[in-house]
Order: structure tokens, then C-alpha cells, then sequence
């Protein structure tokens, strides 16, 4: 027998929804921390393995770039099978990579466990559990993510520290092994991630059950999956199922904002991975360095929290786009200044600085996805957004690593990383600029009781008719 759930009209804004956010703030702990954690074994993995910066680097780069790459997995699973049997298999996945990455003999063992495997497993986790968080909420939807977000800021503030003393206690194999344990978190955070219907994710259905009653009862609904885009698919082929999921890719705005995700993901990479070891080349102690990404990391938290509070302000609502593109570029401008900070107290407030704009834009992203393409095709969206970040995660701090072999110092790798992150936000704002100018000279030409179905017939919004039919332009 089916079992059923309850068709909830609007997102609930509370409840559930708040152990939701809890879920999701501990799955960016045990990810996104983690993985800018990895760089705090940089030097450690270097002398031990005697390796260049190039090839050390990789380790870092493969880890970011399968939690990318393999997100339309994650979504995949989160749609057809359940948010919380992915969340637990990617839980398990990432602690087993952990725990086998502590027995290394090479760097490339560590390519495979500790980049690829714990990646996979990240992958499976993040995608579908930022997802939920947007299902559970609406108009507090930027204060959600960005609590939820600030897990990866918190987690940064109190695990590098840790990391560093386990290091010093334990070898980089057994701090390695403790991270194994802690990551098996995933799989508490996993069974949080109870499943919601909306009616606006199902109202196609009852536009179906109008021409035929006897078929498919919108209430009667699985309560397993994770999006009801898996119900429908039920009869129809696999290339159905994909173009219905995945309609929202020839959205102009959404092209748009894909693209300029590959120049944010390059551009946000490096200073992380390579904070700490720029810190210790220019004389700041171990401690001092990781104590670095600590301040970052607490700053994150602020970002996110505080960027998301007032984003969601109805002064600023409406302006969300304006913001995240503000934050991306104060982020690529503190990064140029980067090169002449050499000692800790000039370091002390680029952390701030970077840290606090790193969280502000990373609480927007989803936020900013999802008034792209609708609530319903946020999961799917996230992603398609997050795969668009493997292939920049990937060869970013490489190539920033061949950069300081061939240059001897870290100035080329920070202001290649700026300037990217600036040309992302200017992508942007030229986008909007062109719209902005397209909407004046509607309303210049069009008389006003026509304007809505102008506006429509251009593609801006969807209408009525269409935004149930995962929202495909008139």
C-alpha cells in the first residue's frame, strides 16, 4: 500500500523545516570544512611525499572537482530514490575515503581515496540537502541558507585548529583517521532530511487529473522521494524524465548565470588552498597560519547569516541579484590586494574581508538559483550549478600552483584568482544592465494593460499557463 503524505500549499516556513536547516548545516560542516581543511595537510603531504605544488595541489583540486562533478548525481538520487538514502550511501562513501586515505603510500592513492571516493561522497550529500532547505522555506528562504551555509564557516573556525593539533599529535594519518569518524556524521544528517510535496511542485497533475479523474491522485504520493518529478516519470521513457527535469537549461538567465559560475569557481578556489602556505612562506608560525582560517572561517559565519538576514528585509528582497553580484566582486578585490600583505596582522584582515564576502555570495547562490528556475526544479538546478564548478575546481589550484614554481611567489596565482572572481560579478551586472534597458523600452512601446503578456511572450517570466509545465517560456 502507498503510503501518503500531506500536499502542503506553500512551504511551511517553520516546523520540520528547521531541523532541516540543522541537517543541512551539519552536512556543510562535514563537506565544504573538511575540504578547505585538506589544505591544512598541504605542507604535510609535500615534505612527506616530496612533491612540487603542482602535483600536491591535485589532491585538493580532485576532492572539490568530484563533490562538483558528480552533483547531478546526488540530485539524480535525491529525485528517483530518497534525499536520505543518498545522504547516508555519500555519508558512508566520504568516511570510508577518509579512513583508507590514512594508510597512503603515494600521492596518487591519495588522487583516488582521498580526491575521488571522499568527493563522490560529498557529492551524493550537498546538492540534495541544500535543496530541501529551499522546499521547507520561502520567505525567510535567505536566512535559511544562509544559517544552513554558516556551517561551512563554523566548521572551518573549528576544525583547523583541530586538524592542526591532531596533526601535531597524531601524524597527518591520524588526523586523517579521526576525520573519517566525524565525517560518518552524514549519516545522522541524512535521516533528518524528511521529505515535503508542494502543491506548486504537483499542480501539473492536477491539470492532468482535470481531463482524466480516474488518473494519478495528487495526493496519494510516495513519501520516499525527495521531488515529485519522479511520479510522473513512473510511465514515460528516461529522455522524458530528463528533458521534464531539466527544462530550466535553455533559460537565457539561467545561461547566463551558469556561465559565470565557471569564473566564480576558478577565482574562489586558490585563496583557500593556498592561504595557509603563502602565510608560512612569508614567516607566520603553523598556529598563526591555521589560526587564519579560523578568523575566516568565523567571518563566513557572519557572512552568511548576516547577508542572508538582510537580503531577506523587503527593502532588499527584490535586489538579491544586485547583492550576491556586489559580494563576488568585493571578494575578487580583496583577493589583489592579497600579494602585499606580508605579515599576520596585514593577513589577519584579508581573512575578514574575504571571509565575510565568501559567505555572503555562498548563502545567495542557491537563493539566486532558485529565482531562476523555480522551487521545483532546484534540486536539479543545484546540481547542474555545482557540476559547472568541477571543471574550474579542478584545474584552478594547479594551475595557480605551476604559477608559484615558475614565478617563485604567490602574486600571479592571487591576482588571476581576483580578477576572475571581478569579471564574474561584471557578467552579471551587464546582463542586468541589458535587461533593465530591455524592460524600459517595454514599457515605452507596449501599452500598459499588454505589457504582462509582452513581458511573457520575451521569455522574462513564465506564465501561468507554462510555469507548471517546468517552466517553459511561451
Amino acid at each position: 500500500m502507498t503510503k501518503k503524505t500531506i500536499l502542503h500549499s506553500a512551504p511551511p516556513d517553520g516546523g520540520w523545516g528547521w531541523m532541516i536547516v540543522v541537517g543541512c548545516f551539519f552536512v556543510t560542516v562535514c563537506t565544504r570544512a573538511v575540504t578547505r581543511c585538506i589544505s591544512i595537510f598541504f605542507v604535510e603531504f609535500q615534505v612527506y611525499f616530496g612533491q612540487d605544488y603542482s602535483r600536491t595541489a591535485w589532491i585538493h583540486s580532485i576532492v572539490d572537482c568530484a563533490t562538483m562533478l558528480c552533483a547531478p548525481l546526488g540530485s539524480y538520487v535525491s529525485n528517483h530514490v530518497s534525499c536520505q538514502m543518498g545522504i547516508m550511501l555519500g555519508g558512508l562513501l566520504a568516511s570510508t575515503g577518509l579512513v583508507l586515505s590514512s594508510f597512503a603510500t603515494s600521492l596518487e592513492y591519495l588522487y583516488l581515496t582521498l580526491g575521488v571516493l571522499t568527493g563522490l561522497g560529498f557529492a551524493l550529500c550537498y546538492s540534495p540537502a541544500i535543496a530541501m532547505v529551499g522546499k521547507y522555506f520561502d520567505k525567510r528562504k535567505a536566512l535559511a541558507y544562509g544559517i544552513a551555509m554558516s556551517g561551512s564557516g563554523i566548521g572551518t573556525f573549528i576544525l583547523a585548529p583541530v586538524v592542526q593539533l591532531l596533526i601535531e599529535q597524531f601524524s597527518w594519518r591520524g588526523a586523517l583517521l579521526i576525520l573519517g569518524g566525524f565525517v560518518a556524521n552524514l549519516c545522522v544528517c541524512g535521516a533528518l532530511m524528511r521529505p515535503i510535496n508542494l502543491k506548486e511542485d504537483l499542480s501539473h497533475y492536477s491539470l492532468k487529473q482535470e481531463h482524466n479523474p480516474n488518473e494519478l491522485n495528487p495526493i496519494a504520493i510516495p513519501s520516499s522521494k525527495c521531488s515529485p518529478v519522479s511520479l510522473d516519470c513512473t510511465h514515460k521513457s528516461l529522455c522524458y524524465c530528463s528533458q521534464k527535469e531539466y527544462s530550466f537549461l535553455l533559460k537565457p538567465n539561467f545561461i547566463i548565470l551558469a556561465i559565470s559560475f565557471l569564473f566564480l569557481a576558478y577565482g574562489c578556489s586558490p585563496p583557500f588552498v593556498y592561504l595557509v602556505p603563502y602565510a608560512l612562506s612569508v614567516g607566520v608560525s603553523h598556529q598563526q597560519a591555521a589560526f587564519l582560517m579560523s578568523i575566516l572561517g568565523v567571518i563566513d559565519i557572519v557572512g552568511n547569516i548576516t547577508f542572508g538576514w538582510l537580503t531577506d528585509r523587503r527593502i532588499l528582497k527584490k535586489h538579491r541579484y544586485t547583492c550576491y553580484l556586489i559580494a563576488v566582486a568585493l571578494d575578487g578585490l580583496s583577493c589583489l590586494f592579497l600579494p602585499i600583505l606580508q605579515c599576520f596582522e596585514l593577513l589577519v584582515p584579508f581573512s575578514v574581508t574575504f571571509g565575510y564576502f565568501d559567505g555572503a555570495y555562498v548563502a545567495l547562490i542557491p537563493v539566486v538559483t532558485g529565482d531562476v528556475v523555480g522551487t521545483s526544479s532546484l534540486s536539479s538546478a543545484l546540481g547542474v550549478v555545482f557540476f559547472l564548478h568541477a571543471v574550474p575546481y579542478l584545474v584552478s589550484p594547479p594551475i595557480s600552483g605551476w604559477l608559484v614554481d615558475t614565478t617563485g611567489n604567490y602574486t600571479a596565482a592571487f591576482l588571476l584568482s581576483g580578477f576572475s572572481m571581478i569579471f564574474c560579478a561584471l557578467l552579471l551586472a551587464f546582463a542586468k544592465f541589458v535587461k533593465m534597458l530591455k524592460h524600459k523600452k517595454l514599457k515605452m512601446t507596449v501599452p500598459t494593460s499588454d505589457t504582462r503578456q509582452e513581458i511573457w511572450t520575451n521569455g522574462d517570466v513564465t506564465s501561468p499557463a507554462t510555469d507548471d509545465c517546468n517552466h517553459k517560456e511561451v
